[in-house]
């Protein structure tokens, strides 16, 4: 991109609301945040179960273990706002002008991403051992397809903020140009001479220089004058 800084345009440019929603790191956003969504809903509302319907107590459908569904609907909510945050960050990007704050923000999104990724990397692990841990009793089997997608999404989520880690690396690769911040009046080419001042060509030349003025009419002894003699 021409006259681009972290993979913006140049500062104060003017925001497109349909534009911005085109870019597919508005849409890989959109998704892994709608990916959360389903992934904490899903234990939140079917993940915890009577085991029978003798036992009234709620248990995590995960092998009964608490842990399992406290840290999936952790990471869920951790992402639903960071997805939320970053998505603010991108719409307002373009308006940064000092380089060293979009480029605090490129690293800000390169390191969350890649840790987000980490995270619902260990999710989708842990969720899927526990499951294939779990005993289905008649209650358990009234969560199961909750417990699969949690588990599903939990891996798409991973891909998707792997995908960002790796956009906020190239972002970051792509440095900064200059050029954004030069303005009208300084020459492109440094070699240039600076505008407004003469260049003369290194010879002078007695043409250019004149007799005073009023020289010619003077005469030594002007009419009418003497030198007094003393």
């Amino acid at each position: 991109m021409e006259g681009a800084s972290f993979g913006a345009g140049r500062a104060g440019g003017a925001i497109d609301p349909v534009d911005f929603l085109k870019q597919p790191q508005t849409l890989l956003r959109v998704t892994t945040w709608i990916f959360s969504i389903v992934v904490f809903g899903s234990i939140v509302n079917e993940c915890y179960v009577n085991r029978d319907s003798r036992d009234p107590t709620l248990r995590c459908i995960f092998n009964e273990n608490e842990s399992a569904c406290s840290y999936g609907i952790a990471v869920g909510i951790l992402a639903f706002f960071g997805c939320i945050f970053f998505c603010i960050l991108d719409l307002h990007f373009q308006q940064i002008s000092s380089v060293k704050d979009r480029k605090r923000a490129v690293l800000l999104d390169l390191g969350f991403s890649g840790f987000l990724a980490f995270l619902w990397f260990v999710a989708f692990c842990f969720l899927a051992n526990q499951w294939q841990r779990t005993t289905l009793t008649s209650g358990f089997a009234q969560g199961a397809d909750a417990a699969r997608a949690a588990i599903t999404f939990s891996f798409f989520s991973t891909i998707i903020w792997v995908v960002l880690a790796l956009r906020a690396l190239q972002r970051y690769r792509l440095g900064t140009d200059m050029s954004l911040f030069a303005t009208d009046q300084f020459p492109a080419d440094a070699a240039a001479p600076y505008p407004g001042y003469p260049v003369g060509s290194g010879t002078e030349s007695t043409e250019t220089y004149q007799s005073p003025p009023f020289t010619e009419t003077l005469e030594a002894n002007p009419k009418g004058y003497q030198v007094p003699a003393y």
